[in-house]
C-alpha cells in the first residue's frame, strides 16, 4: 500500500506564490514518474506537470512558465512551485506516482484557492 500526502495549499492572493508538497510512503527512487494534476470545480481533472525518474520535466500548456515541478529523493517528496497565481488556478491539486505496470497511486489532494 502506497500513501501520498499532499500539503501546502490554502488561500492565496492573486499574484502570490505557493509550494505544494507530496510525501510518498516508501522510496521514490524506483518510480517511473511523478505528476501533478488539478481539478477545478465543475471541470475535469487536468494534467499540470510530470517529472521522470531521470529528472526530465513536462508541463501542461495552460501552466507553462509559472509552474515548476521538482523532487527530493532523500525526502520521498515531489514539489510543485506555482508563481504569479491567478484566480483560474483555483483547484484541488493532486499528486500521483507511477511505479510501472499500471501501478499508479493518487494522493487525496490539496485545495488551492486564489483570491482576486
Amino acid at each position: 500500500q502506497v500513501q501520498l500526502v499532499e500539503s501546502g495549499g490554502g488561500l492565496v492572493q492573486a499574484g502570490g506564490s505557493v509550494r505544494l508538497s507530496c510525501v510518498v510512503s516508501g522510496s521514490i527512487s524506483s518510480v517511473n514518474y511523478m505528476a501533478w494534476h488539478r481539478q477545478a470545480p465543475g471541470k475535469q481533472r487536468e494534467f499540470v506537470a510530470v517529472i521522470s525518474s531521470g529528472g526530465s520535466t513536462k508541463y501542461g500548456d495552460s501552466v507553462k512558465d509559472r509552474f515548476t515541478i521538482s523532487k527530493d529523493i532523500r525526502k520521498n517528496t515531489v514539489y510543485l512551485q506555482i508563481t504569479s497565481l491567478k484566480p483560474e488556478d483555483t483547484a484541488v491539486y493532486y499528486c500521483g506516482v507511477d511505479f510501472g505496470s499500471s501501478d499508479y497511486w493518487w494522493g487525496q489532494g490539496t485545495q488551492v484557492t486564489v483570491s482576486s
